[in-house]
């Protein structure tokens, strides 16, 4: 891994100092191809990676068709050799059709994967669990879990508190989540497989991974920046406000980045998902589950937990550049980084995305940190107009 930098330059022409950072690589993004092109494809989905100073991202296999097999995987790498713009690295399901009945098989799978993972489904059966968790320790792979319990959710779709009650909406337990986590760990424990798990949002998912990894368990885990910065007290009756993991509580929050602090949480992710205007305009019953994120996650994280001193900006690197590189393997490269103003304020609006999906929570919010070029082997693959 390269050394960690930060490099100031000064720019005569802008007249103000910038900051070159290195690439940064999210390991949880949704870029809807192919299947979905109408909430986003590989061009537009890196193209708004690339407007938020992201050089890496591994792009999740919820698609059509599942990437379960050589042949169905070839669709899609195809469209990431003629459209990215940014380096992206697939994932495989584990399972069939992310049916959970079935695994891929991984031995072919492996070599042209990052990772293995049901995103979007936990996988129900602790038989299954174990028999991937097998076959990825032989094969030196990352199971990569979305953890939940279907038998919890009884068609929750946010938080199981407060707000649910008196607004008179079914809630999402946080035991759906780190009650699976609990399971797999065990099973980690036992089986010596690599383990990460997507996307925390809950207390109880710190405490548990916490103390697996003081029992030497190989397990890492993310959070997104939507379960750092907000809770159900800022929820709003629009679908924006709609994602699986729900928004949870400040005791969750405040859990959260006690973890980004103590090194629990080992990657901040931005569980980019984005979805038509249509789907996410629905309220928060009916909506689809997901925002997008990639585009607001530096300038978000930057104002709201580095300048406001509750992690360093080299702790930041460390969670959004080195160690989700580390961990999965991903090359850090001189010739891949961004260039940014920190200093110059300005307000986040969705309409201005370049990614399909707009659903932000954070649509108005006032941030610090422009992304004025995003550089990829060399080549400059953004630009801010007028630089």
């Amino acid at each position: 891994m390269k050394e960690k930098r930060i490099e100031r330059v000064t720019n005569t022409e802008m007249e103000q100092s910038t900051v070159r950072l290195p690439g940064f690589c999210d390991v949880h993004v949704h870029l809807r191809e192919p299947g979905f092109s109408y909430k986003e494809t590989i061009r537009t989905g890196t193209q708004a990676a690339a407007r938020g100073g992201y050089t890496a991202v591994c792009t999740m296999p919820n698609l059509n068709p599942v990437p379960d097999s050589l042949e169905h995987l070839a669709i899609q790498e195809q469209i990431i050799e003629a459209d990215a713009v940014i380096h992206v690295y697939p994932y495989a399901a584990i399972t069939v059709k992310e049916m959970g009945e079935e695994l891929v098989p991984m031995e072919e799978l492996a070599e042209r994967v990052i990772a293995f993972s049901d995103d979007g489904r936990g996988i129900q059966s602790k038989d299954m669990m174990r028999a991937a968790m097998e076959r990825t320790k032989a094969l030196n792979k990352l199971i990569v879990a979305h953890c939940e319990d279907n038998s919890l959710l009884h068609n929750g779709y946010i938080h199981d508190g407060w707000y649910a009650r008196e607004h008179g909406h079914r809630g999402i337990c946080s035991e759906s989540e780190w009650g699976q986590i609990a399971r797999d760990l065990e099973l980690a424990k036992e089986t010596g497989c690599g383990y990460h798990v997507c996307h925390i949002s809950s207390k109880e998912s710190v405490e548990v991974i916490r103390k697996a990894k003081a029992e030497g368990v190989d397990v890492t885990c993310e959070t997104a920046p939507h379960y750092l910065l907000l809770t159900e007290d800022d929820l709003q009756e629009e679908g924006r406000f709609k994602m699986n993991p729900p928004l949870r509580s400040k005791a969750d929050r405040d859990a959260l980045i006690e973890g980004i602090q103590d090194g629990t949480i080992d990657v901040i992710a931005t569980d980019h998902a984005p979805h038509s205007a249509e789907e996410k305009a629905k309220g928060l019953e009916k909506s689809a589950f997901g925002i997008v994120g990639i585009e607001t996650a530096f300038p978000l994280l930057y104002t709201n937990l580095v300048k406001k001193g509750i992690i360093t900006m080299e702790r930041l690197l460390e969670l959004i550049v080195y160690t989700p590189r580390k961990r999965f393997g991903i090359p850090l490269s001189e010739s891949d980084y961004s260039v940014w103003d920190l200093e110059t304020e300005t307000a986040i609006n969705s309409a201005a995305f370049l990614s399909k999906g707009k659903a932000t929570p954070f649509d108005g919010w006032k941030v610090y940190g422009t992304c004025l070029k995003t550089v990829v082997n060399g080549n400059v693959v953004y630009e801010a107009e007028g630089e």
